[in-house]
Protein backbone atom coordinates (compact mmCIF):
# COMPACT_ATOMS: atom_id res chain seq x y z
CA UNK A 1 0.00 0.00 0.00
CA UNK A 2 1.07 3.58 -0.70
CA UNK A 3 -0.06 6.67 1.20
CA UNK A 4 -1.29 9.29 -1.28
CA UNK A 5 -2.30 12.18 0.97
CA UNK A 6 -3.77 13.30 4.27
CA UNK A 7 -7.00 15.33 4.35
CA UNK A 8 -9.05 16.92 7.12
CA UNK A 9 -12.42 16.22 5.45
CA UNK A 10 -13.41 12.55 5.49
CA UNK A 11 -16.47 13.06 3.29
CA UNK A 12 -14.45 14.72 0.55
CA UNK A 13 -11.87 11.97 0.81
CA UNK A 14 -14.60 9.36 0.43
CA UNK A 15 -15.91 11.13 -2.67
CA UNK A 16 -12.48 10.87 -4.27
CA UNK A 17 -12.22 7.21 -3.27
CA UNK A 18 -15.61 6.52 -4.85
CA UNK A 19 -14.55 8.29 -8.03
CA UNK A 20 -11.37 6.25 -8.28
CA UNK A 21 -13.35 3.07 -7.60
CA UNK A 22 -15.49 3.91 -10.63
CA UNK A 23 -12.25 3.95 -12.62
CA UNK A 24 -11.21 0.56 -11.24
CA UNK A 25 -8.57 1.84 -8.80
CA UNK A 26 -8.98 0.79 -5.17
CA UNK A 27 -8.25 3.28 -2.38
CA UNK A 28 -8.95 3.12 1.35
CA UNK A 29 -9.21 5.60 4.22
CA UNK A 30 -7.23 5.41 7.43
CA UNK A 31 -7.55 7.67 10.49
CA UNK A 32 -4.63 9.88 11.49
CA UNK A 33 -3.88 12.24 14.43
CA UNK A 34 -5.57 15.63 14.80
CA UNK A 35 -8.77 14.42 13.09
CA UNK A 36 -7.05 13.82 9.75
CA UNK A 37 -7.64 10.91 7.41
CA UNK A 38 -5.15 9.37 4.99
CA UNK A 39 -5.91 8.09 1.51
CA UNK A 40 -4.02 4.88 0.74
CA UNK A 41 -3.55 3.28 -2.68
CA UNK A 42 -3.80 -0.50 -2.57
CA UNK A 43 -1.87 -1.24 -5.78
CA UNK A 44 1.22 0.89 -6.47
CA UNK A 45 0.91 -0.03 -10.16
CA UNK A 46 -1.65 2.80 -10.41
CA UNK A 47 0.44 5.33 -8.48
CA UNK A 48 1.08 7.80 -11.31
CA UNK A 49 -2.57 7.89 -12.39
CA UNK A 50 -3.82 8.12 -8.81
CA UNK A 51 -1.52 11.04 -7.99
CA UNK A 52 -2.54 12.89 -11.15
CA UNK A 53 -6.23 12.39 -10.35
CA UNK A 54 -5.66 13.46 -6.74
CA UNK A 55 -4.08 16.73 -7.89
CA UNK A 56 -7.13 17.46 -10.06
CA UNK A 57 -9.44 16.57 -7.18
CA UNK A 58 -7.65 18.85 -4.73
CA UNK A 59 -7.89 21.69 -7.25
CA UNK A 60 -11.67 21.26 -7.53
CA UNK A 61 -13.10 18.85 -4.92
CA UNK A 62 -16.69 19.99 -5.55
CA UNK A 63 -16.76 18.92 -9.20
CA UNK A 64 -20.02 17.12 -10.00
CA UNK A 65 -18.21 14.03 -11.27
CA UNK A 66 -17.11 13.17 -7.72
CA UNK A 67 -20.62 13.41 -6.34
CA UNK A 68 -21.93 11.38 -9.27
CA UNK A 69 -19.33 8.69 -8.58
CA UNK A 70 -20.48 8.47 -4.96
CA UNK A 71 -24.02 7.79 -6.10
CA UNK A 72 -22.78 5.21 -8.59
CA UNK A 73 -20.89 3.14 -6.04
CA UNK A 74 -23.25 3.75 -3.10
CA UNK A 75 -24.91 0.35 -3.46
CA UNK A 76 -21.57 -1.45 -3.21
CA UNK A 77 -20.71 -0.11 0.25
CA UNK A 78 -22.47 0.76 3.47
CA UNK A 79 -23.61 4.29 4.20
CA UNK A 80 -21.00 4.72 6.91
CA UNK A 81 -17.33 5.28 6.22
CA UNK A 82 -15.06 2.29 6.36
CA UNK A 83 -11.55 2.85 7.62
CA UNK A 84 -9.11 0.14 6.64
CA UNK A 85 -6.05 0.86 8.75
CA UNK A 86 -2.70 -0.17 7.22
CA UNK A 87 -0.26 -2.27 9.17
CA UNK A 88 2.03 -0.70 11.77
CA UNK A 89 5.13 -1.05 9.59
CA UNK A 90 3.41 0.59 6.61
CA UNK A 91 2.16 3.38 8.87
CA UNK A 92 5.66 4.04 10.26
CA UNK A 93 7.22 4.00 6.78
CA UNK A 94 4.55 6.33 5.40
CA UNK A 95 5.33 8.94 8.05
CA UNK A 96 9.09 9.06 7.61
CA UNK A 97 11.71 9.21 4.90
CA UNK A 98 14.93 7.19 4.54
CA UNK A 99 17.05 9.34 6.87
CA UNK A 100 14.37 9.45 9.55
CA UNK A 101 13.89 5.69 9.40
CA UNK A 102 17.65 5.08 9.51
CA UNK A 103 18.03 7.16 12.67
CA UNK A 104 15.10 5.37 14.31
CA UNK A 105 16.48 1.93 13.46
CA UNK A 106 19.98 2.78 14.72
CA UNK A 107 18.54 4.30 17.90
CA UNK A 108 16.44 1.19 18.58
CA UNK A 109 19.37 -1.15 17.92
CA UNK A 110 21.56 0.82 20.33
CA UNK A 111 18.85 0.69 22.98
CA UNK A 112 18.55 -3.05 22.39
CA UNK A 113 22.25 -3.42 23.17
CA UNK A 114 21.67 -1.28 26.25
CA UNK A 115 18.92 -3.63 27.45
CA UNK A 116 21.19 -6.63 26.92
CA UNK A 117 23.58 -5.32 29.55
CA UNK A 118 26.04 -3.45 27.36
CA UNK A 119 25.33 -0.06 28.94
CA UNK A 120 28.96 0.74 29.79
CA UNK A 121 30.56 -0.11 26.42
CA UNK A 122 27.71 1.58 24.51
CA UNK A 123 28.01 4.76 26.55
CA UNK A 124 31.82 4.80 26.39
CA UNK A 125 31.69 4.47 22.61
CA UNK A 126 28.99 7.06 21.89
CA UNK A 127 28.97 9.71 24.63
CA UNK A 128 29.82 13.35 23.94
CA UNK A 129 33.62 13.85 24.05
CA UNK A 130 35.09 14.82 27.41
CA UNK A 131 37.85 16.77 25.62
CA UNK A 132 40.58 14.47 26.89
CA UNK A 133 41.81 13.34 23.50
CA UNK A 134 38.46 11.92 22.42
CA UNK A 135 37.43 15.24 20.82
CA UNK A 136 39.12 13.93 17.66
CA UNK A 137 36.59 11.09 17.55
CA UNK A 138 34.23 13.23 15.51
CA UNK A 139 31.23 10.91 15.67
CA UNK A 140 30.87 11.63 19.40
CA UNK A 141 29.66 15.16 18.70
CA UNK A 142 26.52 13.59 17.15
CA UNK A 143 26.22 10.00 18.42
CA UNK A 144 25.20 11.11 21.92
CA UNK A 145 21.76 11.82 20.40
CA UNK A 146 21.30 8.10 19.70
CA UNK A 147 21.74 6.92 23.33
CA UNK A 148 18.63 6.42 25.47
CA UNK A 149 18.44 5.37 29.09
CA UNK A 150 14.89 4.02 29.51
CA UNK A 151 11.96 2.70 27.52
CA UNK A 152 9.91 5.82 28.20
CA UNK A 153 12.86 7.95 27.10
CA UNK A 154 13.25 6.26 23.71
CA UNK A 155 9.51 6.00 23.03
CA UNK A 156 8.95 9.69 23.75
CA UNK A 157 11.88 10.81 21.60
CA UNK A 158 11.27 8.43 18.69
CA UNK A 159 7.60 9.39 18.53
CA UNK A 160 8.42 13.09 18.26
CA UNK A 161 11.28 12.37 15.84
CA UNK A 162 8.87 10.39 13.65
CA UNK A 163 6.16 13.09 13.75
CA UNK A 164 8.34 16.17 13.31
CA UNK A 165 11.26 14.70 11.41
CA UNK A 166 8.91 12.83 9.11
CA UNK A 167 7.01 16.01 8.32
CA UNK A 168 10.20 17.92 7.53
CA UNK A 169 11.72 15.12 5.45
CA UNK A 170 8.57 14.65 3.37
CA UNK A 171 8.42 18.41 2.80
CA UNK A 172 12.07 19.43 2.37
CA UNK A 173 13.96 16.20 1.75
CA UNK A 174 16.44 14.01 3.60
CA UNK A 175 19.31 16.50 3.31
CA UNK A 176 17.40 19.15 5.26
CA UNK A 177 16.48 16.70 8.02
CA UNK A 178 20.11 15.53 8.18
CA UNK A 179 21.24 19.16 8.42
CA UNK A 180 18.90 19.88 11.33
CA UNK A 181 20.00 16.67 13.05
CA UNK A 182 23.72 17.37 12.75
CA UNK A 183 23.59 21.07 13.62
CA UNK A 184 21.26 20.65 16.58
CA UNK A 185 23.07 17.57 17.95
CA UNK A 186 26.33 19.51 17.85
CA UNK A 187 25.00 22.73 19.44
CA UNK A 188 22.77 21.11 22.04
CA UNK A 189 25.53 18.65 22.94
CA UNK A 190 28.09 21.41 23.50
CA UNK A 191 25.65 23.39 25.65
CA UNK A 192 24.77 20.42 27.84
CA UNK A 193 28.41 19.33 28.15
CA UNK A 194 29.89 22.70 29.11
CA UNK A 195 27.28 23.26 31.81
CA UNK A 196 26.71 19.76 33.17
CA UNK A 197 29.33 17.35 31.79
CA UNK A 198 29.11 14.38 29.38
CA UNK A 199 26.57 12.22 31.22
CA UNK A 200 23.62 12.79 28.90
CA UNK A 201 22.08 11.38 25.75
CA UNK A 202 18.94 11.23 23.66
CA UNK A 203 17.21 12.74 20.65
CA UNK A 204 15.35 15.36 22.66
CA UNK A 205 17.71 18.22 21.74
CA UNK A 206 17.19 17.37 18.07
CA UNK A 207 13.44 17.04 18.62
CA UNK A 208 13.30 20.54 20.08
CA UNK A 209 15.30 21.78 17.09
CA UNK A 210 12.74 20.23 14.74
CA UNK A 211 9.91 21.80 16.69
CA UNK A 212 11.61 25.20 16.57
CA UNK A 213 12.42 24.90 12.87
CA UNK A 214 8.92 23.93 11.73
CA UNK A 215 7.27 26.38 14.14
CA UNK A 216 9.35 29.34 12.99
CA UNK A 217 9.16 28.43 9.29
CA UNK A 218 5.39 28.40 9.63
CA UNK A 219 5.62 31.89 11.11
CA UNK A 220 8.39 33.41 8.98
CA UNK A 221 7.60 31.76 5.64
CA UNK A 222 4.02 30.39 5.73
CA UNK A 223 4.05 30.09 1.94
CA UNK A 224 6.51 27.20 2.31
CA UNK A 225 3.69 25.05 3.71
CA UNK A 226 5.40 23.89 6.92
CA UNK A 227 2.85 24.10 9.72
CA UNK A 228 2.95 22.87 13.31
CA UNK A 229 -0.27 22.55 15.37
CA UNK A 230 -0.36 25.01 18.26
CA UNK A 231 -1.05 22.13 20.65
CA UNK A 232 2.35 20.61 19.79
CA UNK A 233 4.14 23.91 20.39
CA UNK A 234 2.40 24.52 23.72
CA UNK A 235 3.09 20.99 24.95
CA UNK A 236 6.77 21.13 24.03
CA UNK A 237 7.31 24.58 25.54
CA UNK A 238 5.51 23.62 28.76
CA UNK A 239 7.63 20.47 29.01
CA UNK A 240 10.74 22.56 28.40
CA UNK A 241 9.88 24.83 31.34
CA UNK A 242 8.89 21.91 33.59
CA UNK A 243 12.19 20.20 32.82
CA UNK A 244 14.07 22.81 34.83
CA UNK A 245 12.10 21.70 37.90
CA UNK A 246 13.31 18.08 37.39
CA UNK A 247 9.75 16.60 37.52
CA UNK A 248 9.22 13.24 39.25
CA UNK A 249 12.90 13.18 40.19
CA UNK A 250 13.95 12.71 36.55
CA UNK A 251 17.29 13.99 35.32
CA UNK A 252 16.49 16.16 32.30
CA UNK A 253 19.05 17.53 29.84
CA UNK A 254 17.59 21.01 29.98
CA UNK A 255 20.43 22.80 28.20
CA UNK A 256 20.26 20.32 25.34
CA UNK A 257 16.52 21.02 25.02
CA UNK A 258 16.93 24.79 25.20
CA UNK A 259 19.86 25.09 22.80
CA UNK A 260 18.31 22.52 20.49
CA UNK A 261 15.28 24.81 20.27
CA UNK A 262 17.55 27.82 19.64
CA UNK A 263 19.41 25.99 16.88
CA UNK A 264 16.19 24.98 15.11
CA UNK A 265 14.81 28.52 15.28
CA UNK A 266 18.13 29.87 14.00
CA UNK A 267 18.15 27.50 11.02
CA UNK A 268 14.57 28.50 10.22
CA UNK A 269 15.53 32.18 10.33
CA UNK A 270 18.37 31.60 7.87
CA UNK A 271 16.27 29.44 5.53
CA UNK A 272 13.37 31.90 5.57
CA UNK A 273 15.70 34.76 4.60
CA UNK A 274 17.30 32.69 1.83
CA UNK A 275 13.86 31.74 0.50
CA UNK A 276 12.79 35.40 0.53
CA UNK A 277 15.94 36.47 -1.33
CA UNK A 278 15.48 33.72 -3.91
CA UNK A 279 11.96 34.94 -4.67
CA UNK A 280 12.86 38.63 -4.93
Amino acid sequence: MHRLAGLNNARQAQAFIDYMASRGIALVLAPEPEGMVAIWLKDSEHLVEAQAELNMFLANPHDRKYQAASWTVAESRTAKFYYNSPGLLALVKSGAGPFGLMVMVVTIVIYGLWLFGLQQPVFELLHFPVMNGDQWQVWRFFSHALIHFSTLHIIFNCLWWWLLGGQLERHSGSSKLAQVFLVSALISGFAQFWLHGPNFGGLSGVVYALMGYIWWMGWLAPQRGLVLPNSYVVFMLVWLVLGFAQPFGMSVANMAHLFGLFSGCGLALVDAKLHKQANN
